[in-house]
């Protein structure tokens, strides 16, 4: 009986394994419904295989990664709504933990490293032994001739159910039982292998630009100044989720009639984002640089292709260009090669007073500096201003304060401590759900009380979402985000073909185009005919 005991033990130890789903949507009971074809194959082959320590080692190994694989699926879909890639998001470890370091603390951080170490660890051993507890059975030798048939068999069973779910062949219907694991697992190999293809083709296309030898292009603007305002986290999810629209439509509205007050026209149209949830440099990239950077390599690829982003263009045509980018707190030299002849990072824009933990200033002291910290130049301005305040983890939230009461930042100190604490306030899907609600309002508040200050001076303004939130908090997986354009009728009358709705709400059913497609359309936009190259050919 004991030694049918723990046989059923490490039998449900495997089958968990085994079960355990990769997305948030199925984390469910249900899930120890389905019935793993790859269990009788494990058990049966440990029998089969008898004491060979070498083959256990490999199973728990391969069972260990595929946990893995599970795992950082779950991750990735609850911030980015995707699956995790092995070649590209690797790097987001280490920024998973920056967050986690400036959310909890050095110390809570380091335990949860080595926890998580010591939980891999634990479960490849649970793993190991419980592989070689059915690799210690003894059966005789027509016994296991009889298994090594079965377990051949049943081989063949997982592989037709994988096969046919992954459209090497197709049944009718699929064989009973799942090889999800299976399946899984291989997928993710074949990912890796076509996205090291991908990343090679799209280095190559990157190179090729219609647009890089053209001349004379962003004349229409006469030299008007042009300001690129990024809001963190705010997508579609401000417009048709009822637990964040009553309160941002209702902010929109207001700025809306605030802004036309100063005789500025406002236009507001959709793009698809190619993240969601984070990597906001994704949307930054793809935006500027009219490629599809979807993903960290492709980003990578891009930047090392020398491809020119739409900060380049408007150098060209004697733009002054910056970067006030207050999330910047290490080194950053991918900015090089961006177009920008001015990067102002955290350090150098004059914040006196408390960080809202991660967050480094209010978006309305980001907004109320920058304008003194551009040396004088007697070139137009082409300026994108980076926002954080709406930045995950959403505690704690500023107050708009008056304009002229912002001096040097320390009127915000008393507004960083208050709040719960990230580890407190993410105990509770719905107080996040509603601090995100807040702190969105927060930063269309700032943004658009600034641009309506900006009236007499008659910049074109540019305000666009980077990126929804994470699923959970969105509410949907859609990547859409709202753009608003903004400034004197007669420049936003050569968007006309934009076909974008009057005003900062945008009509959900108005055209939606992908974010790389802004920098052609902006450049065919606000050039005039004469200009001497031919592009988009």
């Amino acid at each position: 009986m004991k030694r049918a005991a723990g046989l059923a033990l490490a039998a449900a130890v495997i089958f968990a394994v085994l079960v355990l789903p990769n997305h948030p949507g199925t984390m469910k009971w249900s899930a120890l419904n389905r019935w793993p074809l790859e269990l009788p194959v494990l058990l049966l082959g440990m029998v089969a295989v008898g004491r060979r320590l070498i083959i256990t080692h490999i199973v728990a190994l391969l069972l260990l990664v595929a946990v893995a694989i599970k795992v950082a699926d779950y991750a990735m879909f609850s911030a980015f709504n995707r699956t995790f890639n092995p070649i590209l998001d690797t790097f987001l470890i280490g920024a998973g933990l920056s967050l986690l370091r400036d959310s909890v603390g050095g110390v809570l951080t380091g335990l949860a490293v080595i926890g998580t170490a010591l939980l891999l660890v634990l479960l490849f051993l649970a793993l190991e032994r419980s592989l070689r507890l059915w690799t210690a059975l003894s059966p005789a030798p027509q016994i296991r001739a009889s298994v090594t048939v079965l377990a051949l068999l049943g081989t063949g069973w997982a592989a037709a159910d994988a096969g046919h779910h992954l459209e090497h062949w197709r049944f009718d219907k699929s064989p009973p039982g799942t090889a999800w694991t299976t399946r899984l697992t291989v997928k993710r190999g074949v990912e890796m292998r076509e996205t090291a293809i991908e990343l090679a083709r799209f280095a190559e296309e990157a190179q090729n630009d219609p647009y890089a030898d053209a001349a004379g292009l962003l004349n229409a603007l006469d030299g008007r100044d042009v300001i690129l305002i990024w809001i963190e986290s705010y997508g579609r999810a401000s417009f048709d989720n009822p637990l964040y629209a009553p309160t941002h439509l209702a902010t929109l509205q207001a700025a809306e009639a605030e802004i036309a007050q100063t005789g500025m026209a406002m236009k507001s149209g959709w793009l698809t984002s190619p993240t969601a949830g984070g990597q906001s440099w994704l949307a930054h990239g793809a935006f500027a640089s009219g490629l599809w950077t979807s993903d960290n390599g492709r980003y990578n690829a891009m930047l090392a292709s020398g491809h020119k982003w739409l900060f380049h263009f408007a150098q060209d045509a004697g733009y002054r260009t910056s970067a006030i980018m207050p999330a910047i707190t290490v080194g950053w030299p991918e900015s090089l090669v961006m177009g920008f002849d001015l990067i102002l990072p955290a350090a150098d824009i004059p914040y006196a007073g408390a960080k809202f933990r991660w967050v480094t200033m209010p978006d309305q002291f980001t907004l109320a500096a920058y304008p003194a910290l551009l040396p004088d130049d007697t070139r137009p301005d082409f300026v994108q201003i980076a926002l954080i305040s709406s930045h995950a983890p959403w505690t704690p939230i500023p107050d708009m304060v008056p304009w002229d009461a912002v001096g040097d930042g320390t009127v915000f100190n008393d507004m960083a401590t208050r709040g719960p604490a990230p580890k407190d306030l993410w105990r509770d899907r719905d107080a996040v759900r509603d601090a995100y609600r807040r702190s969105v309002d927060y930063a269309l508040q700032a943004t658009f009380s600034h641009v309506s200050r900006l009236g007499n001076a008659a910049p074109l303004v540019i305000v666009a979402g980077d990126h929804q939130a994470a699923g959970f908090v969105a509410g949907s997986d859609n990547k859409d985000v709202a753009v608003h354009m903004i400034g004197p009728p007669q420049v936003l009358d050569l968007i006309d073909a934009w076909d974008w709705t009057d005003g900062l709400i945008p009509a959900a059913d108005g055209p939606v185009r992908r974010m790389d497609s802004f920098r052609n359309d902006f450049l065919d936009a606000f050039t005039r005919p004469h200009v001497s190259a031919k592009v988009g050919q």
